[in-house]
């Protein structure tokens, strides 16, 4: 009956350890590189798969948000200078183009570009996540290549656009196909967090979605103000 016992014991600890372990799929800010791609005027002027003001704010909350976790992000630009013009500033407010080494291109692809290649998989990260503009084009590209090359891409889909929305999903369903995974740009900022234990970046955290997660962010307002009593 005791030897019962001690081997109840020892499985139930076993299960306790095991049920704490993350799944293999979820992002955590080592296992990954950020790419943010193409967030400029010239292209936002004809997006009208998603309100420009949302648009704005997701670029905000996921370009924060790896700030804060340190994650390693490229920022790349298309003609910045001759055609797309600067980045927005909910962007450069966490990667300044001062200190950030934006890569400029002229190829669609972001694979394609030499200098943004070597960048992205520089960073001796088999998993990347992507965001930007146009899905359909500058996110299909590298996500398609990248998968072929061997890499698991993620796709943060409400911080891409595209000039319709038929134009958007036909690109988010190709890649869901090829094999990338969707996600959105909260989900993002709280799959890093995952824990509000973690005090070491709750206050960046929830000051991040105060500002740029909407509807969210106004309830981790209320409830701070509510509850500080």
């Amino acid at each position: 009956m005791k030897k019962l016992i001690v081997t109840a014991f020892v499985i139930a600890a076993s299960f306790a350890v095991t049920a704490q372990k993350p799944g293999p799929a979820l992002l955590n800010p080592s296992n990954h590189a950020l790419v943010l791609i193409d967030f400029e005027g010239q292209m936002a002027f004809a997006t009208k798969s998603i309100d420009i003001n949302l648009l704005r704010n997701n670029t905000g909350l996921i370009s924060g948000a790896s700030k804060i976790f340190n994650v390693p992000t490229i920022v790349t630009t298309v003609a910045e200078k001759s055609f797309s013009g600067p980045v927005f500033p909910e962007l450069q407010e966490f990667y300044p183009q001062a200190s950030s080494n934006y890569i400029d291109r002229t190829s669609m692809n972001t694979w394609e570009d030499v200098n943004a290649y070597k960048a992205i998989t520089g960073l001796g990260k088999k998993r990347i996540v992507l965001a930007g503009l146009w899905t359909s084009v500058c996110i299909v590209g590298p996500a398609l290549s990248a998968i072929a090359d061997g890499y698991e891409v993620y796709v943060i889909t409400d911080a891409c656009g595209d000039v319709s929305t038929e134009a958007h999903e036909m690109a988010i369903q190709r890649m869901v196909i090829a094999g990338a995974k969707p996600m959105t740009s909260l989900q993002y900022l709280l799959e890093l967090q995952r824990d509000w234990a973690r005090a070491e970046t709750y206050k960046a955290v929830t000051t991040l979605a105060k500002k740029y997660a909407g509807a969210y962010g106004i309830g981790v307002l209320y409830g701070h103000e509510m509850l500080k009593h």
